[in-house]
C-alpha cells in the first residue's frame, strides 16, 4: 500500500460580489505535496488602487497551442510498477492517465528498441546483412512496453504516441556496437559496455553507415517498428530519427551529422512513414545550435515531411530562436532533465525553470522522462535519475515525487488546445494560459521565503494571492 496519503480535494474560492470570479487554487509546498487553498488566501482589490499590478496577463495575443503533456514508456518504469500490487499499479496509472483524474497525460514518449533505461541492449533485428527485416521482431517489447502502453491506454484510449531510437541495430553502424563510449574504468562491472576504444564514435560524424543499402533496411525497420505496434493495437502517431544525434554515450546511441539526417530523412524515412500516415520531426536535438536544423527545413526533400521538432537538455536554448524562425513549426520538449536520483525539491524548482523556459519560446508539448523506477532510480549502465513515481522495492510501496506534483500543477488545468498567454510586469515567475471553454490558468512560484502577494491584473479583473513561502500554485480563473 503506499505509505503517504496526500489531499488531493479541490476548492473553489466562491465570492459574493458577480464581479469578481470564481476561482480553483492548488498549492504544494516542500510539506505538503497538493492541498487545498483556505478562502482566505485571495483578496480582490478591484481595479481602483494606487499601484501598478505586478502581473498583467496579456489576454489580447495568444501565443502558441498546447497540445499536449506526458512521459516516457521506458522497460525500467514498467518492471518497477510491476512490484506493486495491482490494487496500487492501476491507482497510479488511473493518476497519470485517466482525463480528468490526476496528471491527464495525453501524448507520450516510447523508444524504438533499446535505450538508457532499458533492461539490457537490444534491437529488433540483430541479424547482421538481414536488409529485408525477416528477422524482425518485438517479441522483447512484448514483455514490458506492450504491457506498460497498453495499461496507459485501457485509463486513456486516446493517448497519443511518438517514438524514436537511441542506436539503430547493431550491424548498421560502422563500429557494429550499440555504444559510441567506452565506459570509465571506475565504473562497476555490472555497467560497463565492452566497446573497445577503436570503436569509439566522436559528435560530428556519421557513425551509421552511410549507403543506400543501409538506409533503405533501416527507413524498413521504422516501417516494421509501426506495422507491429499496430497489430498489438497500439498506434504510432510520429517518429524522431535519433534520439540526441549529436552526443556519443556509454548506452545505446549513435550520433549522425545533419547531412546524414537529411540524407535519410528526405529520401528514405520520409517516403516510408508517409505511405503508413506517420509524422515525422526532427530530433532528438540537445544542442543550443538552431542552425543544425536548416540543413533538413530548407531541403526540398526533408522539409516535406519534417513537421515539427523535439528538443532536450541544451537544446532548449535554441527553441526560441528556432520558434521565430519557423512560427508554425510543432516544437516539442522531448525529455525533462533527469535529475540524480534525490527526487528532491530542488531538482523540482529546476524542472519548473526548465518548463517556464520551454513553454515560454513556444513550445508546444511538454514530456516528463522517467516514469516510474525503484528507489535511487539506477539504470541498466549505472546512472541514477529522477521519476514521477518511486517504488520501494522492499514494501512493495510507492510515493509521486515532487517533480510529479509540479507536473500534475499544469497538466492537469492546461488542456489540449490551450493556449499560452504573454505577462508583463515586476512579478515573472508564472505562466499563463487559456483554455478552450474560456477559463483561464495560471501557474505561479513564490520561491522565496516569505509570503508574497503579487497583484495579478487579467481581462477586467485584478486580485492578489498570497502565496506561501517555497510554493507552486495553480490557480484556474472562470470569468463571470
Amino acid at each position: 500500500m503506499k505509505r503517504v496519503v496526500f489531499c488531493f480535494c479541490l476548492l473553489c474560492v466562491l465570492v459574493s460580489c458577480s464581479e469578481n470570479p470564481a476561482i480553483q487554487w492548488i498549492v504544494t509546498t516542500p510539506d505538503v505535496s497538493w492541498e487545498q487553498q483556505k478562502t482566505t488566501g485571495i483578496e480582490f482589490p478591484g481595479n481602483n488602487v494606487p499601484n501598478a499590478p505586478d502581473v498583467i496577463v496579456d489576454v489580447t495575443r495568444p501565443q502558441q497551442t498546447m497540445d499536449g503533456f506526458g512521459t516516457c514508456f521506458n522497460e525500467l518504469g514498467w518492471t518497477s510498477l510491476s512490484i506493486l500490487s495491482d490494487v496500487d499499479r492501476d491507482a497510479v496509472f488511473k493518476e497519470l492517465f485517466a482525463p480528468g483524474v490526476g496528471a491527464n497525460f495525453t501524448i507520450c514518449r516510447m523508444p524504438v528498441g533499446a535505450n538508457d533505461f532499458s533492461r539490457n541492449w537490444y534491437s529488433y533485428d540483430e541479424s547482421a546483412g538481414d536488409f529485408a527485416m525477416d528477422s524482425f521482431s518485438i517479441a522483447n517489447d512484448k514483455e514490458t512496453l506492450i504491457p506498460f502502453i497498453k495499461k496507459a491506454l485501457s485509463y486513456n484510449p486516446a493517448l497519443k504516441i511518438w517514438a524514436s531510437p537511441w542506436s539503430p541495430p547493431s550491424w548498421m553502424k560502422y563500429n557494429k556496437h550499440y555504444a559510441c563510449n567506452v565506459s570509465d574504468s571506475s565504473t562497476e562491472e555490472k555497467y560497463r559496455n565492452d566497446l573497445t576504444p577503436e570503436q569509439r564514435g566522436a559528435e560530428g560524424t556519421n557513425m551509421f553507415i552511410q549507403n543506400d543499402a543501409c538506409f533503405e533496411a533501416y527507413a524498413l525497420y521504422f516501417a516494421r517498428f509501426i506495422e507491429a505496434y499496430r497489430n498489438e493495437n497500439i498506434s504510432i502517431s510520429m517518429v524522431m530519427p535519433q534520439n540526441e544525434f549529436n552526443s556519443c554515450q556509454v548506452f545505446p546511441s549513435c550520433t549522425w551529422t545533419p547531412e546524414g539526417l537529411n540524407e535519410f530523412v528526405g529520401k528514405y524515412l520520409g517516403p516510408k512513414m508517409q505511405e503508413l500516415n506517420v509524422d515525422v520531426m526532427f530530433g532528438t536535438m540537445e544542442r543550443p545550435n538552431a542552425s543544425l536544423i536548416d540543413t533538413l527545413l530548407k531541403d526540398k526533400n526533408s522539409s516535406k515531411y519534417i513537421k515539427g521538432a523535439g528538443f532536450q537538455w541544451a537544446g532548449k536554448d535554441a527553441v526560441k530562436t528556432i520558434h521565430e524562425n519557423y512560427p508554425d513549426l510543432k516544437i516539442y520538449q522531448t525529455e525533462q532533465e533527469c535529475g540524480n536520483g534525490a527526487n528532491d525539491w530542488r531538482h523540482a524548482c529546476h524542472a519548473w525553470d526548465l518548463m517556464k523556459l520551454y513553454l515560454s519560446s513556444g513550445a508546444n508539448v511538454y514530456d516528463y522522462w522517467n516514469t516510474s523506477l525503484l528507489k535511487g532510480g539506477m539504470s541498466r549502465w549505472g546512472w541514477s535519475q529522477n521519476s514521477l513515481v518511486v517504488v520501494d522495492k522492499d514494501a512493495r510501496s510507492y510515493d509521486y515525487t515532487y517533480e510529479y506534483y509540479l507536473m500534475k500543477h499544469v497538466s492537469h488545468f492546461v488542456l489540449p488546445g490551450a493556449q499560452r498567454l504573454n505577462t508583463t510586469g515586476a512579478f515573472s515567475n508564472l505562466l499563463a494560459f487559456k483554455n478552450t471553454n474560456g477559463s483561464f490558468v495560471l501557474v505561479i512560484q513564490n520561491d522565496t521565503d516569505i509570503e508574497t502577494k503579487p497583484l495579478i491584473r487579467l481581462d477586467k479583473y485584478q486580485f492578489a494571492p498570497i502565496l506561501q513561502p517555497n510554493s507552486f500554485n495553480t490557480l484556474v480563473i472562470s470569468p463571470v
